[in-house]
């Protein structure tokens, strides 16, 4: 069934938006949650499991140290308190993904609680209250197999366990509101920010479109003015920046279709579709009694020293905010140009490319424009392209060394993108570096005055700019692979 959807221009006239994020960041321990089982990703299905992560009878859970320490780090991070005592619970369900029939999760008593972060959207602060970031397991994934992909109209589902059981970061925030026409930009640069933030600290790889970090976006729209909140919705698992962007713009829609046409939202959770960029029904939301909380028999309390708990917040790295200022003044950057590469997702990939031997300006351009228009294209993430800050640190190299010219280095991004080897290969495989030949470009630039005598008056007339029409020329002969500077020389030197 289409939605019915209203503008989102009349949408934002007659309705206040309110957000409310949730954000699952899976860690990256060697280890479990709960077990000794390997967390690599990509791994055969159901070879990194046990008793304890498939909750098999008698098998008994031990916390993993290094993900409380993680928490820890996270919560202090996000300018949380951080609890003195706190202890796992039982989240009861079922579902074929969850082994045990419960996740072992935290309720009432969260490790990290009552902190905050900022985010700048078109030069405007936003400030975003967090509500808890708990501990918690991540379950197995179910492959639904059939023409739709998911479980309605599968011919089958396979199950894979080497997910469950992996630590989970649930950060929570409270309502954010007051964002108005820019409620979508808000919470992309919110999870842009927290993957930024958690990279820093090396607690994630943070890859979107590996599962590693996922959003759910919650939403809700109450009449313009009023102050109060509406029934939200849920959109579960929207795993990359673009999509969390544009499921907060299509929410936002239907919900105001809904509200103006005189109906009730529903509160529910909804799934998110990247191909279409529209979401579905999924279930009716259950509160949290419907998941009948306990206290984790099987566990003792988590209870952090106060000690422990200074010394981590002593090691925490430079923060994002200052880490953006210290970047930006060493790069040369205007505010603008800033700007934008952190809202591409992009600061990263820079700083490693400059790193890598490219100038600052050069390695922008290249995330910002071609990559990015690329990334746009086949949507995925810049950092999910294919393409490494050491490669076009490379390929940027090539062009300072005069080998190649841009045309010729986007050529040599295909290949990248095509798997041909690195970006060297590729210039030999392809032929493409720049003709130097003297012999070979002076016969090019022969051929180019020969063929357009009227050009050739006026550059000798003393109209220079004329050049431009036989450097084009020399350039098509030579399939773009020479150097137009050197052919604009020639040219002069032949027509002076």
């Amino acid at each position: 069934m289409t939605e019915t959807l209203l503008s989102f221009d009349d949408a934002l006239a007659a309705y206040d938006p309110a957000l409310g994020l949730e954000v699952h960041v899976e860690l990256n321990t060697a280890s479990k949650m709960f077990c000794g089982c390997a967390t690599e990703f990509g791994a055969e299905p159901n070879t990194q499991t046990c008793p304890t992560c498939l909750g098999l009878p008698g098998a008994m859970p031990v916390v993993n140290a290094t993900a409380v320490e993680s928490a820890i780090r996270i919560g202090l991070a996000l300018n949380c308190e951080i609890a003195e005592w706190c202890r796992f619970a039982r989240k009861n369900y079922f579902y074929p993904d969850m082994p045990k029939n419960f996740q072992t999760s935290q309720y009432d008593e969260p490790i990290a609680f009552d902190g905050w972060t900022e985010v700048e959207v078109d030069g405007e602060t936003y400030r975003i209250e967090i509500e808890r970031a708990h501990m918690e397991e991540d379950t197995g994934k179910s492959t639904h197999v059939g023409s739709t992909g998911r479980i309605h109209g599968a011919d089958y589902s396979l199950v894979d366990y080497n997910r469950a059981g992996i630590p989970l970061i649930e950060i929570v925030t409270k309502p954010i509101l007051g964002t108005g026409e820019k409620a979508p930009l808000v919470a992309r640069a919110y999870v842009a920010h927290l993957r930024e933030l958690l990279l820093g600290l090396g607690v994630s790889d943070v890859r979107m479109e590996q599962g590693s970090l996922r959003c759910d976006v919650n939403l809700s729209l109450a009449p313009a003015g009023s102050g109060t909140l509406g029934t939200r919705t849920e959109t579960k698992n929207v795993n990359s920046l673009r999509s969390v962007e544009r499921a907060v713009r299509f929410e936002v829609q239907r919900h105001a279709a809904v509200l103006s046409g005189g109906g009730s939202v529903l509160q529910e959770t909804r799934h998110w579709h990247e191909d279409t960029g529209i979401t579905t029904s999924g279930r009716e939301k259950s509160d949290a009694e419907d998941y009948r909380y306990f206290p984790e028999p099987d566990l003792v309390p988590v209870a952090p020293s106060r000690e422990w708990v200074e010394s981590l917040r002593a090691s925490l790295p430079e923060p994002p905010r200052e880490r953006r200022a210290r970047l930006q003044a060493a790069w040369g950057f205007s505010d603008l140009e800033m700007r934008d590469t952190v809202g591409a997702g992009a600061l990263s990939l820079v700083e490693e490319t400059i790193a890598a031997g490219a100038a600052p300006q050069a390695a922008r351009k290249w995330w910002l424009a071609d990559l990015a228009r690329r990334a746009n294209d086949t949507g995925v993430e810049l950092s999910a392209l294919g393409v490494t800050p050491a490669q076009v640190a490379e390929v940027q190299a090539l062009v300072d060394a005069g080998s190649l010219n841009d045309k010729l280095a986007r050529q040599v991004f295909d290949g990248l993108l095509a798997g041909e080897g690195t970006p060297a290969e590729i210039v030999a495989a392809r032929g493409l570096a720049i003709v130097s030949d003297e012999g070979a470009l002076g016969a090019a630039v022969d051929n180019a005055i020969a063929a357009n005598p009227d050009v050739a008056d006026k550059i000798r007339d003393g109209k220079v700019a004329a050049a431009g029409a036989l450097i084009g020329a020399v350039m098509k002969e030579m399939r773009g692979q020479a150097d137009a500077n050197r052919v604009r020389e020639l040219i002069l030197e032949k027509l002076s």
